[in-house]
């Protein structure tokens, strides 16, 4: 696995430094509208639905000019869900939120089609990305029996190590550290700015110690919409 991501590196350095003088970076930021999957085919509730935020930088390395390019990235980007049981009014009644927050590097490989403004441009591409946990809060609140309680705690990350099957530090309520999955994303740039919207389709579960391979249950999904300007 090592060899495949480091061959897989070289090639990306070696077209990219072949159109250097090309290449662009965007500074981007927007809003994720953060879910997490709740059945084994994958699928979410949308009454679950968090919103948050990504704020972070993004290469466009040409590979065939004004047609495909690679577009690495560097992103701080919050992720998570929400759950409540009853309503605020009821004797009893819970509602909760996990915001985890992650430094996450996608790759994507996008297609350009040209506009009729020649400075303009369709784009539409795909590809994997990579997220490490940093920091973030469970939140709960409610009441039982009509005596209300509340919770704010810091997030607890398992220290795995991303190359192994095992998990340091795993244990029940730790969230794994590593996230990985796949992401797309379409949109429209411009000479000096670009927007989009992008799908992040998380592959590795929450839980630590978990088989992330078993199903699809309980995986980030993560809908954003994109503001970026070129530098």
């Amino acid at each position: 696995m090592k060899s495949k991501i480091l061959s897989f590196l070289f090639l990306v350095a070696i077209a990219t430094g072949v159109n250097a003088q090309k290449s662009s970076v965007f500074v981007k930021a927007g809003l994720n509208l953060a879910n997490v999957s709740v059945t084994d085919n994958g699928t979410v509730d949308d009454a679950k639905m968090l919103p948050s935020f990504h704020v972070g930088l993004q290469g466009d390395f040409p590979i065939v000019k004004d047609v495909l390019s690679l577009q690495p990235g560097l992103f701080f980007t919050g992720k998570g869900s929400k759950t409540q049981s009853g309503n605020t009014t009821d004797a009893n009644y819970y509602r909760a939120t996990s915001n985890p927050l992650y430094i996450e590097v996608p790759v994507n490989l996008v297609v350009k089609v040209p506009l009729a403004d020649k400075n303009s441009k369709f784009f539409f591409g795909a590809g994997p990305y990579g997220a490490m946990g940093v920091a973030g809060k469970n939140k709960a609140d409610g009441k039982i029996f009509g005596v209300a309680f509340s919770s704010n705690k810091n997030i607890e990350f398992s220290n795995d190590d991303p190359t192994t099957s095992s998990e340091e530090g795993a244990g029940f309520g730790i969230m794994r550290r590593f996230d990985y999955g796949l992401n797309g994303t379409v949109g429209f740039e411009g000479e000096s700015m670009m927007f989009s919207v992008n799908y992040g389709l998380g592959l590795a579960k929450l839980q630590s110690g978990s088989n992330s391979s078993a199903d699809n249950n309980n995986k980030h999904r993560v809908l954003s919409f994109t503001v970026g300007f070129r530098l």
